[in-house]
């Protein structure tokens, strides 16, 4: 009874060792994860800004071809 109990605890022992390793490996995954997402937050940010600066910049331009085409049509 007492080998049967020792060698029960013994594979509890292993498992528990496997189970620490699996623990590390997926809390390293888990970190890779959560950096690869900051930083694609952090592009992603960054494109929404450019995009952004992208329409102000077309709006100025339809604006001054505006003025330019009215500037045209009254001289021309």
């Amino acid at each position: 009874m007492d080998n049967e109990i020792l060698e029960i605890l013994k594979d509890m022992q292993k498992d528990i060792k496997e189970l620490k390793v699996q623990v590390t490996e997926n809390t390293q995954i888990l970190k890779a994860l959560e950096h690869s997402s900051e930083v694609n937050k952090a592009e992603h940010d960054k494109i929404i800004n450019d995009v952004a600066k992208v329409q102000g910049d077309v709006t100025g331009i339809k604006k001054d071809l505006s003025r330019v085409e009215v500037a045209t049509a009254i001289i021309g």
